[in-house]
């Protein structure tokens, strides 16, 4: 059975989230609010809570996981080195609906963004683990603005649903790469792509 926590958007109880985010850290899957859909966040570090996010979604397993996160701290840790054009959308767009997809440390590349939304960052904060959090619904269906929209998709199935009412924008962000030479827009989202490489190329 999904636990359901309701946690108010403006004031969020600090006690509520470090409950939710110590089930996250150990394993469980948590769907809370974004400024744009809820999230479904598994801690990264832990190969069957990744596993089973891919399932429960029916998420195809070569469709990479976004980490989301509360500061750039986690950015630099993971990724090294921040490109001026990476840099200068942080600034303009963090917190808020933009994905940025960079080379990280492993050779490989990882998408990254900070929610502009308390409870998430309060939550990922507290985790204390890299988050990864795609739509809190199963792949293809839409994804959910409000609490009532995850249960439909995920009710019983996975651990804690913070209920921090209905999204402020309800489009997923927009997701851009600026691992290469020149920024190359993946998805158009809550923010047009046409700003976002004007910002990027300065």
């Amino acid at each position: 059975m999904t636990i359901v926590t309701r946690v108010n958007a403006s004031r969020p109880d600090a006690a509520k989230i470090d409950d939710a985010a110590l089930i996250l850290k150990n394993g469980g899957l948590v769907a809370f609010p974004t400024e744009t859909v809820y999230g479904l966040g598994a801690n990264l570090l832990d190969k069957n809570a990744v596993r089973r996010l891919y399932k429960i979604k029916a998420r195809p397993l070569n469709k990479p996981l976004t980490v989301h996160i509360s500061d750039v701290k986690t950015v630099r840790e993971m990724a090294g080195r921040i490109p001026a054009k990476a840099a200068r959308l942080m600034k303009k767009y963090w917190p808020g609906p933009l994905t940025l997809v960079l080379k990280d440390k492993r050779g490989g590349k990882t998408g990254f963004r900070m929610p502009d939304n308390k409870i998430a960052l309060m939550l990922i904060k507290a985790t204390g683990v890299p988050v990864v959090a795609p739509s809190a619904n199963i792949s293809g269906n839409k994804p959910p603005a409000s609490a009532k929209e995850v249960l439909c998709d995920l009710d019983g199935r996975i651990d804690v649903l913070i209920d921090g009412g209905k999204t402020s924008i309800g489009k997923e962000s927009t997701v851009v790469d600026v691992s290469g030479r020149k920024p190359v827009v993946l998805r158009e989202g809550a923010v047009p792509g046409r700003k976002i490489i004007e910002v990027a190329n300065g």
